[in-house]
Protein backbone atom coordinates (compact mmCIF):
# COMPACT_ATOMS: atom_id res chain seq x y z
CA UNK A 1 0.00 0.00 0.00
CA UNK A 2 1.45 3.24 -0.97
CA UNK A 3 2.57 5.61 2.00
CA UNK A 4 0.17 8.66 1.00
CA UNK A 5 -2.83 6.05 0.75
CA UNK A 6 -2.10 4.33 4.08
CA UNK A 7 -1.60 8.43 5.48
CA UNK A 8 -4.94 9.06 4.22
CA UNK A 9 -6.77 6.08 5.55
CA UNK A 10 -5.44 6.37 8.97
CA UNK A 11 -6.25 10.00 8.90
CA UNK A 12 -9.90 8.66 8.51
CA UNK A 13 -9.53 5.80 11.07
CA UNK A 14 -8.45 8.71 13.37
CA UNK A 15 -11.65 11.02 12.44
CA UNK A 16 -13.79 8.48 13.43
CA UNK A 17 -12.20 6.79 16.36
CA UNK A 18 -12.76 10.69 17.62
CA UNK A 19 -16.50 10.97 16.45
CA UNK A 20 -17.29 7.75 17.87
CA UNK A 21 -16.07 8.47 21.30
CA UNK A 22 -18.57 10.89 22.74
CA UNK A 23 -20.94 8.48 21.46
CA UNK A 24 -20.15 6.05 24.40
CA UNK A 25 -21.81 8.36 26.58
CA UNK A 26 -24.91 9.93 24.23
CA UNK A 27 -27.62 9.37 27.37
CA UNK A 28 -25.21 11.90 29.51
CA UNK A 29 -24.77 13.95 27.00
CA UNK A 30 -28.57 13.68 25.58
CA UNK A 31 -29.74 14.41 29.58
CA UNK A 32 -27.71 17.36 29.48
CA UNK A 33 -28.51 18.77 26.33
CA UNK A 34 -32.21 18.37 27.23
CA UNK A 35 -32.09 19.97 30.50
CA UNK A 36 -29.92 22.82 29.77
CA UNK A 37 -31.78 23.88 26.44
CA UNK A 38 -28.63 24.84 24.98
CA UNK A 39 -28.82 28.77 22.91
CA UNK A 40 -27.27 29.18 19.40
CA UNK A 41 -25.72 32.58 18.59
CA UNK A 42 -28.19 35.33 18.28
CA UNK A 43 -28.12 37.53 15.48
CA UNK A 44 -28.42 40.76 15.97
CA UNK A 45 -31.49 41.56 13.86
CA UNK A 46 -34.01 40.28 17.04
CA UNK A 47 -32.24 42.34 19.00
CA UNK A 48 -35.55 44.76 19.35
CA UNK A 49 -38.90 45.24 21.71
CA UNK A 50 -41.69 43.89 21.23
CA UNK A 51 -43.66 46.00 18.17
CA UNK A 52 -39.81 45.43 16.33
CA UNK A 53 -39.96 41.66 16.38
CA UNK A 54 -43.56 41.98 15.09
CA UNK A 55 -41.95 44.26 11.96
CA UNK A 56 -39.41 41.70 11.33
CA UNK A 57 -41.53 38.69 11.57
CA UNK A 58 -43.76 40.05 9.04
CA UNK A 59 -41.06 41.75 6.55
CA UNK A 60 -39.32 38.29 6.75
CA UNK A 61 -42.71 36.16 6.06
CA UNK A 62 -43.25 38.47 3.12
CA UNK A 63 -39.80 37.68 1.80
CA UNK A 64 -40.58 33.83 1.45
CA UNK A 65 -43.76 35.09 -0.50
CA UNK A 66 -46.22 34.45 2.78
CA UNK A 67 -48.94 37.41 3.22
CA UNK A 68 -49.89 38.59 6.34
CA UNK A 69 -52.84 40.65 7.49
CA UNK A 70 -52.63 42.43 10.96
CA UNK A 71 -55.90 42.45 12.33
CA UNK A 72 -57.18 44.82 15.31
CA UNK A 73 -58.82 42.01 17.19
CA UNK A 74 -60.25 38.61 16.27
CA UNK A 75 -63.69 40.10 16.21
CA UNK A 76 -61.98 41.36 12.85
CA UNK A 77 -61.10 37.95 11.29
CA UNK A 78 -64.64 36.94 9.48
CA UNK A 79 -64.15 40.43 7.65
CA UNK A 80 -60.50 39.86 7.08
CA UNK A 81 -60.33 36.08 5.76
CA UNK A 82 -63.55 36.68 3.55
CA UNK A 83 -61.94 39.96 1.62
CA UNK A 84 -58.92 37.21 1.47
CA UNK A 85 -60.92 34.60 -0.01
CA UNK A 86 -62.49 37.10 -2.27
CA UNK A 87 -59.72 38.59 -3.15
CA UNK A 88 -57.83 35.37 -4.07
CA UNK A 89 -60.57 33.76 -6.39
CA UNK A 90 -61.32 31.40 -3.89
CA UNK A 91 -64.78 29.85 -2.80
CA UNK A 92 -65.90 31.15 0.28
CA UNK A 93 -65.64 27.78 2.10
CA UNK A 94 -63.09 26.43 4.68
CA UNK A 95 -61.72 23.56 7.09
CA UNK A 96 -60.28 25.31 10.20
CA UNK A 97 -59.42 23.07 13.57
CA UNK A 98 -61.26 22.54 16.50
CA UNK A 99 -59.08 24.69 18.35
CA UNK A 100 -60.92 27.30 21.22
CA UNK A 101 -59.59 30.75 19.95
CA UNK A 102 -60.76 29.71 16.27
CA UNK A 103 -64.10 28.56 17.68
CA UNK A 104 -64.51 32.19 19.78
CA UNK A 105 -64.05 33.86 16.60
CA UNK A 106 -67.57 35.75 15.70
CA UNK A 107 -67.64 33.81 12.59
CA UNK A 108 -71.64 34.52 12.32
CA UNK A 109 -70.73 38.10 11.01
CA UNK A 110 -69.85 36.46 7.99
CA UNK A 111 -72.59 34.07 7.22
CA UNK A 112 -71.87 33.39 3.72
CA UNK A 113 -68.66 31.61 5.30
CA UNK A 114 -68.83 28.11 5.13
CA UNK A 115 -67.18 26.18 7.87
CA UNK A 116 -66.38 23.07 8.50
CA UNK A 117 -63.66 21.40 11.45
CA UNK A 118 -61.44 18.74 11.67
CA UNK A 119 -58.65 16.70 10.06
CA UNK A 120 -58.46 17.48 6.27
CA UNK A 121 -59.01 14.54 4.01
CA UNK A 122 -56.86 16.61 0.82
CA UNK A 123 -60.39 18.04 -0.71
CA UNK A 124 -60.22 21.14 1.08
CA UNK A 125 -59.22 24.13 -0.94
CA UNK A 126 -58.78 26.12 2.25
CA UNK A 127 -57.39 24.84 5.42
CA UNK A 128 -57.26 27.01 8.73
CA UNK A 129 -55.15 26.62 11.75
CA UNK A 130 -54.04 28.39 15.08
CA UNK A 131 -50.35 28.67 15.56
CA UNK A 132 -48.07 28.60 18.62
CA UNK A 133 -46.31 31.32 17.63
CA UNK A 134 -43.90 32.86 15.41
CA UNK A 135 -40.60 33.80 15.27
CA UNK A 136 -39.15 37.22 14.09
CA UNK A 137 -35.86 35.97 12.71
CA UNK A 138 -36.69 33.94 9.71
CA UNK A 139 -40.90 35.29 9.66
CA UNK A 140 -41.55 31.23 10.41
CA UNK A 141 -44.70 29.84 11.56
CA UNK A 142 -44.88 27.31 14.86
CA UNK A 143 -47.24 24.92 14.80
CA UNK A 144 -47.98 21.57 17.40
CA UNK A 145 -49.83 19.00 15.92
CA UNK A 146 -53.12 17.29 18.10
CA UNK A 147 -56.45 17.09 18.09
CA UNK A 148 -57.01 21.07 18.42
CA UNK A 149 -54.50 21.01 15.24
CA UNK A 150 -54.47 18.50 12.88
CA UNK A 151 -50.85 18.39 10.98
CA UNK A 152 -53.14 17.68 7.34
CA UNK A 153 -54.03 21.24 7.95
CA UNK A 154 -51.01 22.38 7.66
CA UNK A 155 -50.19 20.27 4.15
CA UNK A 156 -53.42 19.43 2.09
CA UNK A 157 -55.13 22.74 1.17
CA UNK A 158 -53.48 24.49 -1.20
CA UNK A 159 -54.02 27.69 0.87
CA UNK A 160 -52.95 27.57 3.98
CA UNK A 161 -54.49 30.12 6.34
CA UNK A 162 -53.13 30.62 9.94
CA UNK A 163 -54.10 32.88 13.34
CA UNK A 164 -51.04 34.58 15.55
CA UNK A 165 -51.18 36.55 18.22
CA UNK A 166 -48.82 39.46 18.85
CA UNK A 167 -47.66 38.85 21.76
CA UNK A 168 -46.25 35.34 20.45
CA UNK A 169 -44.17 36.61 18.28
CA UNK A 170 -40.85 36.00 19.58
CA UNK A 171 -37.17 36.57 17.94
CA UNK A 172 -35.43 32.84 17.94
CA UNK A 173 -36.10 29.35 17.13
CA UNK A 174 -34.62 28.82 21.07
CA UNK A 175 -37.26 31.94 22.22
CA UNK A 176 -40.23 29.87 20.26
CA UNK A 177 -38.85 26.60 21.88
CA UNK A 178 -39.51 28.42 24.79
CA UNK A 179 -42.86 29.23 24.68
CA UNK A 180 -43.33 25.86 23.03
CA UNK A 181 -42.41 24.40 26.24
CA UNK A 182 -44.29 27.25 28.82
CA UNK A 183 -47.16 26.90 26.67
CA UNK A 184 -47.10 23.28 27.24
CA UNK A 185 -47.66 22.30 23.76
CA UNK A 186 -45.01 19.86 23.04
CA UNK A 187 -46.60 17.36 20.74
CA UNK A 188 -45.77 14.52 18.41
CA UNK A 189 -44.80 17.03 16.26
CA UNK A 190 -44.38 21.01 15.93
CA UNK A 191 -43.68 21.82 12.65
CA UNK A 192 -42.06 24.98 11.75
CA UNK A 193 -43.60 26.94 8.52
CA UNK A 194 -41.52 29.18 6.57
CA UNK A 195 -43.73 30.62 4.05
CA UNK A 196 -46.03 28.28 1.44
CA UNK A 197 -44.33 25.18 -0.25
CA UNK A 198 -41.40 25.43 -2.73
CA UNK A 199 -38.84 23.38 -4.60
CA UNK A 200 -36.24 24.53 -6.92
CA UNK A 201 -35.63 21.28 -8.58
CA UNK A 202 -37.22 21.69 -12.16
CA UNK A 203 -34.77 23.32 -13.90
CA UNK A 204 -33.68 25.42 -10.80
CA UNK A 205 -36.58 27.26 -10.98
CA UNK A 206 -38.30 28.37 -7.83
CA UNK A 207 -41.90 26.42 -8.19
CA UNK A 208 -44.40 26.98 -5.40
CA UNK A 209 -47.09 24.50 -4.05
CA UNK A 210 -44.76 21.90 -4.87
CA UNK A 211 -45.20 19.32 -1.54
CA UNK A 212 -47.42 21.35 0.19
CA UNK A 213 -50.00 24.77 0.36
CA UNK A 214 -48.81 27.38 -2.35
CA UNK A 215 -50.20 29.99 -0.70
CA UNK A 216 -49.69 31.24 3.42
CA UNK A 217 -51.76 33.93 4.73
CA UNK A 218 -51.03 35.14 8.42
CA UNK A 219 -53.74 36.89 10.34
CA UNK A 220 -51.71 38.25 12.60
CA UNK A 221 -54.28 39.55 15.51
CA UNK A 222 -53.22 42.29 17.87
CA UNK A 223 -53.63 41.62 21.17
CA UNK A 224 -50.89 43.97 23.12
Amino acid sequence: MSGSREQILGRIRSNLTQAAGPLRETPEVLEKRTIAHERGIRPSRVDKDAAGLVDLFVQRAEKVNATVARIASIDDIPDALATYLANENLPAAFRMSDNPDLNAVPWDKRPALEITKGASDGKDEVGLSRAVGGVAETGTLILASGKESPTSLNFLPETHVVMVKRSEIEGTYEDGWDMVRAKGALSRAVNFITGPSRTGDIEQTIYLGAHGPRRLHILLVDDA
